[in-house]
């Protein structure tokens, strides 16, 4: 078998191309629904006239519940990852879920030509938002798993796509509101465009086996999965007609009790680095067990809050609170303001915010003020409650200039990039390497928990402006 030394090479970067193509195909879904705030709350807020004045004659709350049905699913399915991976197949958790999701995004794209009353269309839309993160929420466990068996770049190539995803949205978005067709043609022709990239997505995921770089890979892991199984089988047996002999004979020499031992003991190193598949009753005494989930949990937990934390504050007034903020400058410029100040600032700062940990890491992971700065980020849900947003009940505007809202979200949205990819990155390395997987499942479980707790909050607090 080749070594990781004698591995083909990645021609033309294919490989990082498909891995980057889908990164940002899973993270389509959640990005273009809520970058696409204005048109569904055009089609539910319809207005009228009462005593000479023009109210909103129903209040749907689209973004909040948007925000919500979006990330639960997440929740949800980190929980049933061990139940739902061990019985359907990576080709059909992933394949079947972009078709899934393509079949979705068509749906949204019909609904925009379809006359429809508002109370059907909320419920099909929120009924939508589910079930396309439900299929999101698979998709992206399922990439993680593979892209985790290529090397560690590769890892880092598939999370820039799904950092880009949202810039890529928006930016469809903005593409749609400069055409000069009419409004329902312009909807139409931005959801088609989820269509394209999903579709381009699943051409991407067909094409890897065909890659051969991609197939040293893969079909690597799937040989040592096999050997494992295999090589626990014999070594079960062994000791199982091992211990059936000792029965029969009434006793076991000693020099057939060392070649056992040893034969339990001396297990060959597993091809290209990957940890053993099992370890012995003497590995064990040593301590070399893996930990149980509550004392990795013990040695993780402040990075756990810090994750928790950063995404509570965060989507508990984006989007929910910002795309209701609006522009000073009535105009032109009121067509692209919330396309341009919220969701574009946000996912580039975002992403910037990422990209800094990779050259700074500041404070270190041992620091106490590290949790305090996170902490600290709280002050960014008043400062942003209290910029123009309308329609409001109670606080007044404080902060009614674009250029100040424009600061706020980019200090917002860096130091949400920052500390999540900070927080994520420093939990494994708390741990031995051999709990490095566990911290990650936990970490991936608070990241979820952090969105959901965050998406419930901004029903309050944009009641409270």
């Amino acid at each position: 078998m080749k070594g990781r030394t004698d591995a083909p090479q990645d021609r033309g970067c294919l490989v990082g191309i498909c891995f980057f193509i889908l990164g940002l195909g899973t993270l389509l879904p959640w990005n273009f629904f809520m970058t696409a705030s204005l048109y569904f709350q055009g089609r539910l807020n319809t207005t009228e006239w009462s005593n000479g004045t023009v109210v909103v004659r129903k209040e749907y709350y689209f973004n909040n519940w948007m925000t919500l049905l979006s990330q639960l699913p997440l929740l949800v399915f980190t929980l049933l990852n061990s139940f739902l991976y061990q019985r359907i197949s990576e080709a059909v958790r992933i394949a079947g879920s972009l078709v899934f999701i393509l079949l979705l995004f068509i749906l949204t794209a019909v609904l925009v030509k379809v006359p429809m009353d508002e109370d059907r269309f909320f419920s099909v839309t929120m009924a939508t938002i589910w079930f396309i993160n439900s299929f999101g929420a698979v998709l992206q466990g399922s990439l993680f798993g593979l892209v985790g068996q290529l090397p560690q770049k590769y890892s880092a190539i598939f999370m820039s796509g799904q950092g880009l995803a949202g810039t890529f949205a928006a930016i469809a978005m903005l593409l749609a509101i400069a055409s000069d067709a009419d409004s329902e043609t312009a909807a139409l022709g931005y959801f088609i465009t989820p269509c394209v990239g999903t579709l381009v997505t699943l051409f991407s995921y067909l094409l890897l086996p065909r890659l051969e770089f991609a197939q040293h890979y893969l079909n690597k892991s799937s040989k040592y999965d096999a050997d494992t199984t295999d090589e626990l089988l014999k070594e079960s047996s062994t000791v199982e007609n091992g211990k059936l002999n000792g029965h029969a004979n009434g006793t076991v020499s000693s020099s057939t009790t060392k070649d056992s031992s040893a034969a339990e003991t001396e297990v060959d190193p597993c091809p290209d680095g990957h940890k053993q598949a099992f370890l012995s009753a003497e590995q064990v005494e040593k301590g070399e067990a893996k930990a149980s989930v509550i004392e990795v949990f013990k040695k993780i937990w402040v990075m756990a809050f810090c994750v928790t934390f950063v995404f509570t504050v965060t989507l508990s007034v984006f989007p929910a609170v910002t795309a209701d903020v609006r522009t000073s400058f009535p105009g032109k410029w009121e067509r692209f303001f919330i396309s341009v100040c919220c969701f574009l600032i946000f996912n580039i700062h975002d992403w910037l915010g990422r990209t800094i940990t990779t050259v700074l890491r500041w404070p270190s992971k041992e620091s106490r003020l590290f949790p305090v700065l996170v902490v600290c980020r709280v002050i960014f849900v008043p400062l942003l409650m209290l910029c123009n947003v309308q329609s409001r009940y109670f606080l007044p505007v404080y902060f009614g200039n674009d250029v100040a809202f424009a600061i706020i979200m980019a200090l917002f949205s860096v130091s949400s990039g920052y500390f999540v990819c900070l927080s994520m990155s420093y939990a494994p390395q708390l741990v031995e390497p051999k709990d490095a997987e566990t911290a990650g499942a936990l970490m991936t479980f608070f990241l979820a928990l952090g969105l959901s707790i965050g998406a419930a909050l901004s029903f309050p607090l944009r009641a409270l402006v």
